[in-house]
């Protein structure tokens, strides 16, 4: 059955909702909800026959009631205010007022001799694919079958964000609510390449969510892990769950595709292929691994000029060059990374990924930093639970003379990917953030967090020297200038503002004299 309203369509048969010839995204109870309330749009229903029939008479609360009706009323264009197609009658229940007409399924579709051609199967995307199925409510209390529904919506759209990833949309992913499902089946049926699903359980006032990202092709279980809280809190906790799972599985899964890549024969490899093999070279910190990973990035784009990721990635290639002293033509590379800083910005306009490694680009090598600024926050109000973009961004803020956003952004990046492989560059960034605040023995703690994951971390090493010598630890800040010199034996005060371009000049200032007191060479 089809019920038609406005511009609505209510298919019953397909448990969709359509406006025009858009399909509405509604959580299971919300459309139980539209159902139960068209087909009895004759009368009013009480509160209790809507438990009756949507919840088998279990125990709801007002509040969940009110926000399924907000739902509804949402999903079709309405309000709690307007009240135009679902009224409110106080003290007396619920009723849809809207003009419906129905629509019947013909019968000759559905006793049709001949079955329907099969559909040929689907093949995976150019890109890593995942599908969110929903979470499995292993309490007997619906309020938490709602709050699992919702969990799933939100890590979906969350993870849509991300351009490099192909999301099964959620209305695909819910066909297999209730269901015992084979993962590997619903890898084949939907063509993804992963699949995360979880499961929440209420004891007491406290609620658990656990969640696990599978590989489709193998079964293997590629990351795991579980949230606790009130249910008090229960819409913070499910923004919680929503960015600690995305902040964790997005860097697991480009692992894994970094991984195929580099599997993959040579004559098989297209543009996004190149761009991965280059992201698993480009962090070997040495001259010959950032010549190899410039040109695969550079076949990226010969391949596909619209990649605007590859395009920030070889830019952040001639970052290395710049601060390790590289370069040959210094002029001729930092004009083409500029340039390519801007590509990346502006090819990036729904790739924040992009964006913000651009904007980190002109920050570095342009010392646009302004202009950086505005694109790393334009890049994370795209996506807020880009861990990358957090990381860099307090780089860009530190550069900029911003020390506390510098941190918050440092914070934030931490929350949201806790493991990160990146980690030491963040706990850099945050070093140099309580350097340039002043806060010498923190900076330097910050800085041996940083080295003990990355010994050869140029930046790091320098603050460790810089910040023992202001600090009057002279010996230690000697043997930092020591590891400098065996890294990198051009590295000079003379040159700092290479390494670290301060905006202020009181922060390259007192970089300097941290440096000149611990004895690297004029």
């Amino acid at each position: 059955m089809r019920y038609l309203f406005e511009e609505y369509a209510l298919d019953t048969d397909r448990r969709e909702l359509h406006r025009g010839t858009d399909v509405v995204s509604v959580a299971p109870q919300v459309f139980d909800l539209l159902d139960f309330l068209i087909r009895n749009r004759e009368r009013v229903v009480s509160k209790d026959d809507l438990i009756d029939a949507i919840w088998n008479g279990r125990c709801v609360s007002d509040a969940a009631l009110t926000t399924r009706f907000n739902a509804a009323r949402s999903a079709i264009g309405d309000s709690g205010q307007e009240q135009r197609l679902i009224r409110t009658l106080p003290r007396k229940g619920f009723r849809f007022v809207g003009a419906v007409r129905e629509e019947r399924t013909p019968a000759s579709a559905a006793t049709a001799v001949s079955p329907e051609p099969r559909q040929p199967p689907l093949n995976l995307p150019d890109k890593p694919s995942i599908a969110v199925l929903p979470f499995q409510n292993l309490s007997a209390d619906p309020e938490q079958e709602y709050f699992a529904d919702g969990v799933v919506e939100d890590i979906t759209m969350a993870l849509s964000r991300f351009r490099w990833l192909f999301v099964i949309a959620r209305n695909s992913s819910f066909t297999y609510k209730g269901r015992p499902v084979d993962i590997k089946q619903v890898g084949r049926e939907l063509a993804v390449r992963y699949v995360l699903e979880g499961s929440v359980r209420k004891a007491g006032n406290r609620i658990r969510i656990a969640g696990q990202l599978i590989d489709t092709e193998t079964g293997a279980h590629l990351w795991a892990d579980r949230f606790d809280g009130a249910l008090e809190d229960i819409f913070d906790l499910q923004d919680q769950v929503t960015s600690t799972v995305v902040g964790a599985i997005a860097p697991m899964l480009q692992r894994e595709e970094i991984k195929r890549a580099r599997r993959k024969p040579t004559e098989n490899l297209d543009a996004y292929d190149y761009y991965l093999r280059g992201l698993a070279i480009v962090r070997r910190w040495t001259r010959e691994a950032n010549s190899e990973a410039l040109q695969l990035f550079s076949k990226a784009i010969e391949l596909d000029p619209g990649l605007a990721c590859a395009y920030g990635m070889a830019g952040w290639c001639y970052i290395q060059r710049k601060a390790r002293h590289w370069m040959i033509d210094r002029v001729q590379e930092s004009a083409e990374a500029t340039r390519l800083g801007w590509k990346a910005v502006h090819l990036g306009a729904d790739d924040p990924a992009a964006m913000c490694m651009g904007a980190y680009v002109l920050a570095f090598i342009a010392h646009e930093f302004d202009d950086a600024v505005a694109f790393v926050d334009r890049g994370l109000a795209i996506n807020p639970n880009l861990a990358q973009a957090w990381h860099l961004g307090a780089w860009v803020r530190a550069f900029r003379g911003e020390p506390d956003l510098a941190l918050d952004y440092a914070m934030r990046a931490m929350r949201l990917s806790p493991l990160d492989p990146s980690m030491y560059g963040i706990n850099g960034a945050v070093s140099y953030a309580h350097f340039l605040s002043g806060r010498y023995d923190m900076a330097l703690s910050w800085a041996e967090k940083a080295l003990r994951d990355n010994p050869d971390f140029l930046l790091a090493i320098c603050m460790f020297a810089a910040s023992n010598a202001l600090t009057g630890r002279l010996e230690a800040a000697q043997k930092g200038i020591a590891h400098i010199r065996e890294r990198d034996p051009d590295l000079r005060i003379s040159n700092l503002g290479e390494l670290a371009p301060f905006r202020r000049a009181k922060d390259l200032a007192i970089f300097t004299k941290g440096l000149r007191a611990a004895g690297l060479p004029e």
